[in-house]
């Protein structure tokens, strides 16, 4: 039997290994010793440089691409970051580095961080924490297939693993992935 060779196209799940690194070639982040990362190509799943450049990989393709902040975490927003008093958190203990779900003015989720604690206010900073920094990516493709239509709907692989700070599919019908390679 022979293996029909399948590219990487809009509604097919691809599998990746990957090492993500910043400029000054430190580790960030990496697939490697656990289950590769799968995503559903063409809906916004991963960062939008990265996904471009998948696009038409065949299976074992391996290579490196810098993706640019701007096509990856987008820059820097200094309007994400602002101080709030410390009474909002309650009786809750806050340190720095704790991230937590707030709702935007549109009504949607940001998972935002704290920045700083001084004193009776608490600053916030709602960018990504990879926002601002160029991300040089070394990629396998491990498997690509076609996406069933219950996947295509959902937005997202079924079963699928997900990797640093990522969120996935909870059960709740309202599907959404963010994380190192997502939005």
């Amino acid at each position: 039997m022979v293996k029909t060779v399948m590219n990487i196209a809009r509604n097919t799940i691809v599998s990746f290994d990957y090492t993500l690194t910043n400029d000054s070639s430190q580790v960030l982040d990496s697939s490697f010793g656990a289950e590769p990362l799968a995503y559903l190509h063409g809906h916004g799943n991963i960062i939008p440089g990265l996904e471009q450049t998948l696009e038409g990989k065949n299976q074992g393709d391996s290579f490196r691409i810098k993706v640019a902040a701007a096509d990856a975490y987008g820059l820097r927003d200094d309007n994400l970051i602002f101080s709030i008093p410390r009474n909002r958190f309650g009786d809750e203990a806050v340190e720095e580095g704790m991230e937590f779900q707030a709702q935007t003015p549109d009504g949607g989720y940001r998972i935002v961080r704290i920045a700083a604690i001084a004193g009776d206010k608490v600053t916030i900073d709602g960018n990504h924490p990879l926002a601002g920094m160029d991300l040089t990516f070394d990629v396998t493709v491990r498997d690509i297939r076609e996406a069933s239509e219950e996947e295509i709907a959902h937005g997202h692989p079924n079963n699928a693993h997900h990797h640093h700070g990522e969120e996935g599919c909870d059960g709740c019908g309202n599907c959404g992935t963010q994380g190192c390679c997502g939005h």
